[in-house]
């Protein structure tokens, strides 16, 4: 749907109460696409069910208005596969991986290594399914999820964080033969990305989301102790009450955007 000005599109989503707002800080439909959670803060948008409004609005808005990739003329198979669809999304993505997986697997024998991260692979994804999210991606050891994609909902922030803190849990209850409990680090980023088909067609077809916020979310990972989950700011901004966190070292965090408030998701109500 097209809309002529801030103005109609605040009011389609009943919340033309800010209107005014907007306008005074010079907020118009080309910047709109720009706001982050930390902008739509600073402009007094007080209520966090609001700003989640807002922001998902913002990506269907974008999503709505990205033009699709033509078929490609190289190939007869490749126009009968249909464009390649890419979107905006607002996604929080998590980023989880074993720790210690290297060394572990020096000591196992292949076959018990294997049975191992089948455990861990099946775990994590009924985990995932549970709270809709989406499997990504499965980098040896690491996993990949998207909260806001394929399906997206009001809380995605909320449901990632759920499910890293019910992964972490989850795996420290599994051990290997050798009698060692399993230890995961997990990362959670929120932000901007497009996502859609990299790989067209046949079995390396891949769905990926380009931007800065996978990446975020991998260092956050990285600078976690084992079983901790670590959050980026814009993250922690949409999550609602029941959460206790704990300051972190921000010093091992290379820095980017959100990486400055990034803190330690201790647990949930």
């Amino acid at each position: 749907m097209q809309f002529s000005s801030i103005d109609a599109w605040l009011a389609s989503l009943k919340l033309d109460c800010y209107a005014q707002m907007f306008r005074a800080h010079e907020v118009d439909l080309q910047v709109l696409r720009k706001l982050t959670p930390q902008d739509l803060t600073e402009l007094g948008v007080a209520s966090v069910g609001h700003r989640r409004r807002l922001l998902h609005a913002i990506a269907s808005l974008d999503a709505c208005d990205t033009p699709t990739e033509p078929p490609s003329s190289l190939s007869t198979s490749s126009q009968s596969a249909g464009p390649a669809v890419a979107e905006r999304r607002l996604l929080s993505v998590l980023f989880c991986d074993m720790v210690g997986s290297t060394a572990l697997s020096n000591r196992l024998d292949p076959e018990d290594m294997r049975a191992v991260i089948r455990a861990y692979h099946g775990g994590c994804t009924n985990i995932v399914k549970r709270h809709d999210g989406h499997v990504a991606n499965f980098i040896g050891d690491g996993l990949l999820v998207y909260f806001g994609w394929p399906q997206a909902h009001d809380d995605d922030a909320e449901r990632a964080v759920r499910a890293g803190l019910e992964l972490a849990k989850a795996v420290s209850a599994l051990t290997a033969p050798t009698g060692e409990a399993l230890r995961v680090r997990i990362g959670v980023a929120t932000g901007p990305v497009v996502v859609g088909n990299l790989i067209r067609e046949g079995p390396a077809q891949e769905h990926s989301a380009v931007g800065a916020t996978p990446h975020l979310a991998a260092q956050l990972q990285t600078a976690a102790a084992p079983g901790q989950l670590i959050i980026d700011g814009s993250t922690r901004k949409l999550l609602g009450p029941g959460f206790a966190f704990e300051a972190i070292d921000t010093s091992l965090l290379a820095g980017g955007a959100g990486s400055e408030d990034a803190c330690a998701v201790v647990a949930s109500a």
